[in-house]
C-alpha cells in the first residue's frame, strides 16, 4: 500500500491537530485523472461571499453557489480523514481479522476525497478555500472496536446524506458528476460498516425509504449540525448554494 496515505508522522503526533494531511501526489492525479473533465472546472455560477445571509457570531461560514458546496464538502472529508486517520494510528484491539487493513484503505479514500476537493478550490477560487479544522474527537473511545463502529457509521451515512441532499445545490454539471463519484464511494463504506454492526443493514428503512428506494438526503445546515461537536471551530452552513 506504499500508493496510499500513510498514518500522520511524528511532526503531527496529535489527533487534536489540523486536519489536513498530505497525499502521496500519484495517488492523488490517479483519482483526479479518473474524474471526467475535472481539469477544467470553472466555478460558473459561484456567488460571492458577501451577501446578506446572517452568520452567527465568530461562526466560519462555508460560503454561497458552489463554492460553499465544494467547502462544505470539503469540511466533512477534513472531519473523516482525520477520524481514520487516528483508526489507523491507534487501531482497537479488539479489531477482527482484516477489519484494520479494510480502515486503512477508507482512511487511503477519505484522503483523496479531501485533497481532490481542496486542490479543486484552491484552482478555481484561489483565496477562498476553508481553512484547515480541528477535530473534537473526545467523545470516540478509538481503543474499542464497538465505539470505532459506531463513529464510523455515523460518519459514512452522514457523509452520504450530506452528498445527496448537497447535489441539487450545484450548478455547475462537473462538480455534480464529481459529488457523484465520490457519494458512491462513501456508501460503500457506510454499506460495509452498517454490516459489520448488524449484517444485512446495509440498507436499513432508517436510511433507504421504502416507497421511493432512494437513500437519505439531509440539508447543509442539518448535516453541520449534526457533525458540530466533532469540530473544534463553529461552521455555518447558511448560506451553501445559495
Amino acid at each position: 500500500m506504499s500508493d496510499k496515505i500513510q498514518p500522520r508522522g511524528s511532526d503531527d503526533t496529535s489527533f487534536a491537530q489540523p486536519l489536513y494531511m498530505p497525499i502521496k501526489r500519484r495517488s492523488f492525479f490517479m483519482y483526479a485523472g479518473a474524474t471526467a473533465g475535472a481539469t477544467a472546472l470553472v466555478l460558473a455560477g459561484c456567488s460571492d461571499d458577501d451577501n446578506d445571509s446572517p452568520v452567527a457570531p465568530g461562526a466560519i461560514s462555508l460560503g454561497t453557489g458552489d463554492l460553499g458546496v465544494l467547502n462544505y464538502a470539503y469540511a466533512l472529508e477534513q472531519l473523516e480523514a482525520a477520524f481514520y486517520a487516528q483508526v489507523v494510528k491507534t487501531p482497537a484491539s479488539d479489531f477482527q481479522a482484516n477489519e484494520l487493513a479494510y480502515f486503512t484503505q477508507v482512511a487511503a479514500h477519505e484522503a483523496i476525497h479531501r485533497d481532490f476537493l481542496k486542490a479543486a478550490i484552491n484552482r478555481d477560487v484561489p483565496g477562498k478555500l476553508l481553512q484547515d479544522l480541528t477535530p473534537n474527537f473526545s467523545s470516540i473511545d478509538f481503543t474499542k472496536r464497538t465505539a470505532v463502529l459506531g463513529a464510523a457509521k455515523t460518519f459514512e451515512d452522514l457523509g452520504v446524506a450530506a452528498y445527496n441532499g448537497a447535489g441539487k445545490l450545484l450548478k455547475t454539471a462537473a462538480y455534480l458528476v464529481i459529488a457523484g463519484q465520490i457519494v458512491s464511494v462513501e456508501a460503500r463504506h457506510a454499506a460495509y460498516v452498517r454490516d459489520l454492526i448488524t449484517p444485512g443493514s446495509f440498507a436499513a428503512d432508517d436510511q433507504v425509504d421504502v416507497a421511493s428506494g432512494l437513500d437519505k438526503a439531509m440539508a447543509p445546515v442539518d448535516v453541520i449540525k449534526a457533525a458540530q461537536s466533532f469540530v473544534t471551530q463553529q461552521l455555518d452552513a447558511s448560506s451553501v448554494g445559495k
